[in-house]
């Protein structure tokens, strides 16, 4: 009965019989000289180095290559190329620059993964309006290059150079948020293909509005979609005037609810703080390790401030005043342009530091709640049951620079070990011998 009814829906959902045949290497030969012919043959490969390179990002996630890669070079032959698949029943696998930390990318159920990084012109820039419209392989280091003589840049800094419309599909964040925002925020408008090939403009062709009651949030739908909705083609983003001066500063604290506390009597006395990043004495002595720092091994935060030279006095003292009163120590200001570079790179490479303290293993992401609202909860349950700085014990979660607490998971071989030996023991000794 069941081998009837997937028959019969097999005509209703084609993909179905692609994704039941197995799981990779079921393109035809004339399907992928098909996709030859849209994108030509230099733009499309089959070998196996180069769909292992698409097949992951930088998460715990193993390997799922896709069973081919494109390359197109502008958003028609993108919806040509969805409207062959879609005809087709092919999964697609959008890709910018694979630095993606929740496994987006892994082709799961095969399919062809369409490459995006040669789409890489900056389409529109319009200073008076405060917006730009960007192709998906702009990276945000180099919007911001572009933008250097212009006045404007675009802060949104999830830490790895990604590609802006990825951003976009992963509704990413960055240190820059308390005060201008994530990418819900700033985006204005999408251009996206949608699965069957048809052009989708979320707020309309050409438009950029700041604010509009009109109609449905389509923009908000797709930001975040994680390529589920469409391929973005395109993207208005926001901008934001640059800073006539910025300064930054570090102070430690004898706890984390201290840090929490004066996080929470800063922001209430409206000092307008640009960056504020919490990390705990674990990630502190990570950072100083990996990323050469000569930090107090505390819970510390990271602040910057943005403004005019007149302003960033008042904000400095006022910030200084709050903290000295509520115990902070080791506070310190960071001026010079060399040092706050240097700072905020260790706080974006507090990922490669944690791999660090457990060579061969790989960190997995779980979100957790930093403040006086936030309770433990129990070690079996919790998204981090076991701190990797406290060996054996249960711990509470621990906040990871202030956005998400992150764990270390064995490889791929250790855990098909631990899986094995845990069978005859059951799941919560599987979860200790992953974090002794």
């Amino acid at each position: 009965m069941a081998s009837l009814l997937r028959a019969a829906t097999w005509g209703l959902f084609p993909w179905r019989g692609y994704c039941s045949r197995g799981r990779k290497g079921e393109l035809s030969k004339g399907f992928v000289e098909a996709l030859k012919a849209v994108v030509g043959s230099p733009h499309v490969s089959t070998a196996a180095v180069v769909r292992e390179h698409h097949g992951h990002d930088e998460s715990v996630h193993r390997c799922q290559p896709p069973d081919a890669v494109v390359w197109p070079q502008n958003v028609e032959q993108v919806s040509r190329l969805a409207a062959l698949c879609y005809s087709q029943g092919v999964p697609i696998i959008p890709f910018g620059t694979g630095t993606g930390l929740e496994g987006g990318v892994c082709a799961v159920q095969g399919g062809v993964c369409v490459n995006l990084t040669h789409m890489d012109r900056i389409l529109e820039l319009n200073p008076e309006d405060f917006s730009v419209v960007v192709e998906p392989g702009v990276t945000r280091k180099a919007l911001n290059t572009h933008l250097r003589d212009s006045g404007l840049w675009f802060p949104v800094d999830p830490g790895a150079d990604a590609s802006l419309c990825g951003m976009a599909a992963t509704g990413a964040s960055g240190t820059n948020a308390v005060r201008y925002g994530t990418m819900r925020d700033n985006v204005l408008n999408l251009e996206v293909v949608l699965p069957d090939g048809r052009l989708l403009h979320t707020a309309g062709p050409g438009r950029h509005f700041r604010k509009s009651a009109a109609g449905y949030n389509l923009t908000g739908l797709f930001v975040g979609s994680e390529g589920t909705l469409g391929l973005i083609t395109a993207t208005t983003l926001r901008l934001h005037p640059a800073p006539e001066a910025t300064v930054a500063a570090t102070c430690a604290f004898p706890s984390v609810q201290a840090a929490v506390d004066i996080t929470v009597h800063i922001l209430q006395a409206a000092v307008p703080v640009a960056r504020i990043e919490f990390l705990d004495e674990i990630m502190m002595d990570a950072c100083n390790r990996y990323s050469k720092l000569n930090c107090s091994v505390a819970p510390t935060l990271f602040l910057e401030f943005h403004g005019s030279e007149k302003a960033l006095e008042e904000q400095l003292q006022r910030a200084e005043e709050i903290t000295q009163h509520h115990g902070a120590s080791h506070f310190s200001w960071a001026k010079d342009a060399e040092e706050r570079s240097r700072l905020w790179q260790a706080r974006h490479n507090a990922w490669y530091a944690v791999l660090a303290l457990r060579p061969g293993c790989k960190v997995s992401r779980a979100g957790v709640e930093v403040g006086p609202a936030a309770q433990p909860m129990d070690p079996f349950l919790s998204p981090q049951p076991y701190c990797p700085g406290h060996a054996s014990r249960a711990c509470p979660p621990h906040p990871f620079s202030g956005l998400s607490s992150d764990l270390l998971q064995p490889g791929e071989g250790m855990m098909l070990r631990l899986q094995k030996e845990s069978c005859f023991q059951g799941p919560r000794s599987l979860c200790q011998l992953l974090h002794l």
